[in-house]
């Protein structure tokens, strides 16, 4: 179902129009307000009145997440305090948080667009949503939870962990809709056939997931084991949460409510725009918030945007599910590793778990990865031979995707440590 017709299907030049009247406003209203940005554009020679329409969005500074450290905790915020009635905080171990302020008109515009974007991946006012993201200073709880009663929705506020007791609500309250990480999902899986139950004992139908990188071959997955159609939410907690994009049934990309966040795809060594199409960086600039709006915003994630009409009828730029993050990307002896490609080669095997983990360290000045990988518990059990063969056909496949040698060790059921939250799938010894 289509939320908000006028918007969602509305002409591209229209779009650009509104999009225009929106960047020019924000734009003066954070050189005015906020510091950090009046420097940044005066020392490029950019003054408000040069930005008269979305063309000239690429005149405007760069902004970082290490910006927004340096300027801890409410540097950025373009309102008074008095005027903010809630603040998150990304879910970063390292390093002080990113901190993001709202204003209540923000957080009205926020349940809108998650309304929009559960809607967009087939949730109702009919359906009971079970969130099982945190609760917190983590944006995932509270805006799926706000969005969900925007759309008319039964919230069951359960949050992560407990994982027993989400099994079991699932089953009492007949939930139809799981909002949560995909790597919970799958644990959640996992526990469900621990237990001796099955699809077929729950009456799920959509998972709405989000928060980490996950592949098509994750998605496969999640879908077979809960018995679901598994849909892809975007958002960053520093740009305002889940809801920026979703998913539709016909799962070719997902629609970003534009008319509130601008995209750009930029090349992330050289940072120039790329056109429309390419791979690349995405950037965002936030066009109607209140409380800390930003200049684009860059991301890491890679993606690139197409913005021909959808087939359900949304004429909203669609952005490509995200093939890794450029500061996720590890560079083992020259040579870029993301772990999606490693775990896409995984879960295309029969005789893998979905669980995997990463341990890259130097040894005599030479990089080296080690990848940990679950098997189904019968290769324990079988001959030697068979267990080697497994071992040899896994690094062979890995190889071949990676370009360079790999260490496997094949571990046991449950041997990796399982997360309620995002998952951990790298330890990069170098760094310690």
């Amino acid at each position: 179902m289509i939320w908000n017709e006028t918007i969602e299907c509305m002409d591209r030049e229209e779009m650009r129009e509104l999009q225009s009247k929106r960047l020019s406003d924000t734009v003066s209203r954070v050189y005015h307000n906020v510091p950090f940005y009046r420097k940044k554009m005066q020392s490029m020679g950019v003054y408000p009145e040069d930005i008269e329409s979305i063309d000239d969005i690429s005149k405007l500074p760069f902004t970082t997440k290490q910006d927004l450290r340096d300027n801890y905790p409410f540097g950025i915020f373009s309102v008074p305090m008095g005027e903010i009635v809630r603040v998150h905080a990304s879910s970063g171990t390292t390093g002080k948080p990113t901190v993001v302020g709202y204003t209540r008109r923000d957080i009205a515009m926020w349940s809108e667009i998650v309304a929009r974007a559960l809607s967009c991946a087939g949730a109702s006012r009919d359906d009971f949503i079970q969130i099982a993201y945190g609760y917190g200073l983590f944006t995932g709880g509270l805006g799926l939870h706000y969005g969900g009663e925007k759309l008319g929705a039964t919230v069951i506020p359960i949050s992560g962990g407990n994982t027993q007791k989400q099994i079991q609500l699932m089953a009492d309250f007949k939930t139809t809709v799981l909002a949560c990480t995909p790597s919970y999902a799958l644990y959640l899986a996992e526990t469900l056939e621990d237990s001796g139950m099955t699809a077929d004992d729950i009456n799920l139908r959509v998972g709405i997931f989000g928060a980490e990188p996950w592949t098509p071959s994750m998605r496969k997955e999640i879908e077979n084991k809960l018995g679901i159609k598994a849909m892809d939410i975007y958002g960053l907690s520093e740009v305002m949460g889940p809801g920026v994009a979703c998913d539709c049934e016909y799962q070719e990309g997902l629609h970003i409510n534009e008319d509130h966040f601008v995209p750009e795809i930029i090349d992330p060594v050289t940072l120039k725009p790329l056109p429309a199409g390419s791979e690349g960086e995405l950037v965002f600039t936030t066009i109607t918030k209140e409380g800390m709006p930003l200049l684009r915003y860059r991301t890491r994630d890679l993606t690139s945007l197409n913005y021909e009409k959808c087939k359900c009828g949304r004429t909203l730029v669609r952005m490509n599910k995200c093939t890794g993050r450029s500061d996720d990307m590890l560079i083992i002896r020259g040579v870029n590793v993301f772990p999606s490609q490693i775990e896409s080669v995984l879960l295309e095997m029969s005789e893998t778990k979905p669980h995997y983990l990463l341990i890259v360290d130097r040894i005599n000045n030479l990089d080296v990865l080690e990848v940990w990988v679950e098997i189904e518990d019968q290769f324990f059990s079988d001959k030697i031979s068979m267990f080697e063969q497994l071992s040899k056909k896994i690094k062979h496949k890995i190889e071949s995707t990676l370009g360079i040698s790999v260490k496997i060790k094949l571990v046991e059921p449950k041997t990796i440590e399982r997360s309620e939250g995002k998952s951990k799938r790298v330890i990069d010894k170098r760094k310690l």
